[in-house]
């Protein structure tokens, strides 16, 4: 079963930027997708980004040009750089491995959750 370690969140002002790290216990980028999605208080979780098997990439409409997903192979590891960090983007950050399918931005598509990570922007 893939373990999955998310680090790297924490409290920054609006503006700033924070990077997440995921790290997988297996070769998952070699095999699978990888996302990001996140949670707020109260709200459903929602589709951040997600990296395809063999490369591409996804993102919530919403956060264009201000998230970016990467992997790394070798290190059996997914980012996710966050800049210019609003209040709004306060939540619970999770990763996941995306199984099957092709809508990468589905939960149901997804298993192996992690832990989550907090990120708090303050204004």
């Amino acid at each position: 079963q893939v373990q999955l370690v998310e680090s790297g969140g924490g409290l920054v002002q609006a503006g700033g930027s924070l990077r997440l790290s995921c790290a997988a216990s297996e070769r998952t980028l070699t095999n699978y997708g990888m996302g990001w999605f996140r949670q707020a208080p109260g709200k459903e979780r929602e589709f951040v980004a997600a990296i395809r098997r063999g490369g591409g990439t996804i993102y919530a409409d919403s956060l264009k040009g201000r998230f970016t997903i990467a992997g790394d192979n070798a290190k059996n590891t997914v980012y996710l750089q966050m800049n210019s960090l609003e209040p709004e983007d306060t939540a619970v950050y999770y990763c996941a491995v995306h199984i099957g399918g092709i809508y990468y931005y589905k939960l149901y598509e997804y298993d192996y959750w992690g832990q989550g990570t907090q990120v708090t922007v303050s204004s």
